[in-house]
């Protein structure tokens, strides 16, 4: 058994990096400072084909897996973009994945196509303020009228909401206590992002503030039928498919950051001279970020097993979730320590590590708390009785 990447797969990662290299922390810092999308990086990533590297051929993407998809994402992470460079990606990956297996032939050409070359941007509207993660319990509603559905409701943490020109949107079409099961009654759409219906919000927020998030407030809003994907009634099952992939990408996302902020601390550990020697000479300083590289090392191969496993068809949920705990941690312990080393110039926004501290909180809160990731684990993998 060989753990490594194949050749085609380094080219990805060097293919990537390479267009990563064009936008320096100057860049990146403007575009943080002044909340703008990063709209020169997403359109070269666009113009060279990489938004569609999971999307089927048909529509115009390269039908690649997930593993692929992954080691394009760390080399985003790792880049210098951090979280804003792999957010302004991140839907294109694993958001449409519901319409690629459930739509039909007529709504692949229609929203995925778009998609891919760049043409149009999505945001994701899932999660709401009442229910949080308990997804079972969204009370957002599209009423069944001629033609369609009106749909009323409110979403929370809607990413590139500012930006998107189609929301995808998890709607409940029976009542929760109407159901047999929670998760039945939820029907997914992906539409037009009408404006004059749905009022989106900004969030401010710690970080990552080059992509927006948003509260979304949705009032009669007309959504036809054609633009239902799959059944009604069958949301919850479709949305499913992509939570996988997602756990996967936010994990190896967030070992780019922290290898990111460590690349960083060394390198400043090798110059700065304090009482006649570099810092980096000192264990105090060595042995922190030597440990930091072991636990980002582990994490970043937990999730390239995981993407491995969902590449062949096998169960992954306990590795896709595992990865994304271990990485979020490895992220956070990274970048702090990062922030340590450069003492209190770690502290100033010039060394950049300062923003991916503040950006490495994320990937252990969204997309799933750890909580109920160790929950999952303990339930799924070591036969242990429901908690929640």
């Amino acid at each position: 058994m060989e753990i490594d990447l194949s050749d085609d797969q380094r080219a990805i990662h060097d293919s990537v990096s390479q267009i990563c290299a064009q936008f320096g922390d100057d860049y990146w810092t403007a575009c943080e400072e002044d909340a703008r999308f990063p709209e020169e990086f997403y359109r070269l990533m666009a113009d060279q084909g990489w938004l569609g590297i999971t999307m089927p051929e048909d529509v115009g993407g390269a039908n690649l897996g997930v593993t692929e998809a992954a080691i394009m994402m760390h080399a985003v992470a790792t880049g210098g973009g951090g979280q804003s460079a792999a957010s302004a990606l991140h839907i294109n990956l694993f958001g449409p994945h519901a319409i690629v297996v459930h739509g039909t032939a007529e709504q692949k050409q229609r929203f995925l196509r778009p998609l891919v070359e760049g043409r149009e941007k999505a945001c994701f509207g899932v999660t709401e303020p009442d229910a949080g993660l308990d997804t079972t319990s969204i009370k957002t509603f599209a009423k069944r009228v001629d033609g369609g559905y009106v749909v009323n409701g409110r979403k929370m943490w809607t990413s590139t909401g500012q930006e998107a020109d189609r929301i995808l949107l998890l709607t409940r079409t029976t009542a929760k206590e109407d159901c047999k099961r929670p998760t039945d009654g939820m029907t997914l759409f992906y539409t037009r992002l009408d404006r004059s219906k749905i009022e989106v919000r900004r969030i401010k927020k710690l970080g990552r503030n080059a992509v927006d998030s948003n509260a979304v407030f949705i009032e009669d809003l007309f959504i036809p039928d054609e633009d239902r994907i799959g059944d009604e009634g069958r949301g919850f099952t479709y949305l499913l498919d992509s939570l996988n992939p997602e756990r996967i990408l936010v994990g190896i996302e967030a070992v780019g950051v922290g290898r990111d902020a460590l690349r960083r601390a060394a390198n400043y550990a090798r110059e700065r001279v304090v009482f006649g020697r570099p810092i980096g000479q000192n264990q105090g300083i060595q042995h922190p970020l030597a440990e930091a590289w072991t636990q980002l090392e582990a994490a970043y191969w937990m999730c390239m097993r995981a993407a491995f496993l969902y590449d062949a068809g096998k169960s992954c949920g306990a590795e896709a979730n595992a990865a994304k705990f271990l990485a979020g941690r490895a992220a956070f312990d990274a970048t702090t320590k990062a922030v340590l080393t450069h003492g209190g110039m770690g502290y100033a926004r010039e060394y950049q590590v300062e923003r991916l501290f503040r950006e490495s909180i994320l990937p252990r809160i969204a997309p799933v708390t750890e909580q109920l990731i160790l929950s999952f684990i303990a339930e799924r993998v070591l036969d242990l009785p429901k908690s929640y």
